[in-house]
């Protein structure tokens, strides 16, 4: 009978408060709306943990595009800017109320490589032709320093809650863009196959989207393999069905199926190549010996070229992916070539390259500066393309002309050294962990290829990938001190 009550006396608190939140939504506009109910999540989150500050935080991160267009909200700073500083907040009230050190560090080959980095990057600003521009993206870099730190001295435990927010964040992103991709939201100029639209979530672009699946969808493709494996080992040696494993299993693939799903309909050919060679170097790196990690990776690779030769693949897919082919080895300068709506995305982007080719020979050591890709773009821009576009669409040639070759040479060692250790993590005793630094390598290859194309630290992308190198922090740390997960 006392449970009944306390059954009841909940249900009448959830009501009264369904019915208050239904009140203040007939009585001001949707953006104050949203607005009131962001600071009430923020306000739960910060009553229960860091952790819950931080899923919010992730999930809500991706919106600053969306706000920026669809809302008439003036923030002080972006949303991703604005719950990094809660979360923070949050942390710091909790190890105070814990009567923790405010202060402490865990000395980590991660850490000091990305602090390595903001040194090499913080040269540029003094070639920087707008400072704040510098600012603002040599800060991106810092936080994610803040992110590596604040994640290594949590609980051991901690990177666990870590994955299951990213890949909440990444499906719930990708619910968004299928739902584009039906005909929710589409834009014109994105429609595709006659009656679809390409997917791009909050992120208001397809690109930066896709790299949004494509850098979490190893998490969820390892984390239902090690479910998996686990369920079949106990079927084996006949044991009882593990239940935890099993409901692991249906919602690490659910959200495999959907990031997946989002990852097609965006229409990204970056991101269908990046997947495809991440897909190659995580079964590369699933096996103990490194013959069957080749074998492996051989045998994705025979499969893919197999279906292509075979005729088997989504005619539409293959037209998109033959074509662009031909275009990028075909085309070496775009200033006299002809403009046609089906070589138009192609020529465009080797116009961006050619224009940070063109600021690199001008300013070879240390760059233009972090960030100031745009702000001098007119002056080194080719004739019919007048539009920045904020970036080359070339992380790699952003980078050089940015930064010089000072910078290029800073970030690829940095990205070696992270290779490396994501690499030794796969040493870790826990089945889990090793699962989760696999695919923390996938991520990383994904980045890679996927950069050629694009620049995937856009819309606080930045911080989900800070958060990963959090996570590889603490594996390679628990790694280093032997220490085994409950």
């Amino acid at each position: 009978m006392q449970g009944f009550q306390n059954l009841l006396r909940r249900r009448i608190f959830w009501l009264v408060i369904a019915v208050a939140v239904a009140i203040v939504n007939l009585s001001i506009s949707t953006p104050e709306f949203l607005g009131l109910s962001l600071a009430g999540l923020c306000l739960i989150a910060a009553l229960t943990s860091p952790t819950a500050a931080l899923v919010v935080l992730l999930v809500l991160a991706p919106l600053r595009a969306l706000i920026a267009t669809e809302l008439s909200i003036d923030l002080p700073l972006d949303i991703g800017q604005l719950l990094f500083v809660f979360y923070m907040g949050v942390c710091l009230a909790h190890r105070i109320a814990l009567r923790k050190p405010v202060v402490t560090l865990h000395r980590t080959i991660v850490l000091s490589a990305i602090l390595c980095l903001c040194a090499v990057f913080a040269l540029g600003s003094w070639t920087s032709a707008s400072q704040s521009a510098w600012l603002r993206e040599w800060l991106k870099w810092i936080l994610m320093a803040v992110f590596v730190w604040q994640i290594t001295i949590s609980e051991h435990s901690y990177w666990l809650w870590l994955v299951f927010a990213l890949l909440v964040a990444a499906t719930a992103n990708a619910l968004v863009g299928l739902y584009i991709f039906f005909g929710g939201s589409g834009a014109d100029h994105l429609a595709i196959l006659g009656r679809f639209f390409r997917a791009f979530g909050t992120f208001g672009q397809p690109n930066p989207f896709a790299g949004f699946m494509g850098l979490m969808l190893p998490l969820a493709l390892m984390g239902a393999y090690v479910q998996a494996a686990s369920i079949l080992s106990g079927y084996r040696k006949k044991q009882e069905i593990n239940w935890y494993s099993l409901r692991l299993l249906v919602c690490f693939g659910l959200s495999g199926t959907l990031i997946s799903a989002a990852l097609l309909a965006s229409w990204s050919r970056g991101a269908w190549l990046g997947a495809a060679v991440s897909a190659a170097v995580m079964l590369f790196a699933l096996p103990k010996r490194a013959t069957a990690g080749f074998a492996a990776a051989l045998g994705l690779a025979l499969l893919i070229a197999g279906l292509w030769l075979g005729g088997l693949l989504p005619r539409s897919v293959v037209n998109r992916l033959t074509t662009s082919a031909e275009d990028f080895l075909t085309m070496e300068d775009v200033r006299g070539v002809d403009v046609s709506p089906m070589n138009y995305a192609v020529v465009e982007r080797i116009a961006h390259w050619q224009a940070a080719l063109n600021m690199a020979q001008s300013n070879p050591i240390l760059g233009v500066g972090l960030g100031n890709y745009e702000i001098v773009y007119d002056q080194y821009r080719l004739i019919n393309w007048k539009e920045p576009l904020g970036h080359a669409h070339n992380f790699y040639l952003n980078t050089l002309a940015e930064t010089g070759l000072v910078g290029l040479v800073a970030y690829l060692a940095f990205w070696l050294v992270i290779y490396v250790v994501t690499w030794r993590a796969r040493a870790h005793p826990d089945s889990f962990a090793r699962a989760t630094a696999i695919a923390l390598l996938g991520s990383w290859t994904y980045l890679a290829v996927h950069s050629i194309f694009d620049n995937l630290f856009v819309n606080n992308l930045f911080l989900h990938i800070g958060v990963l190198l959090g996570i590889l922090a603490t594996l390679y740390w628990q790694c280093n001190h032997r220490l085994i997960l409950d």
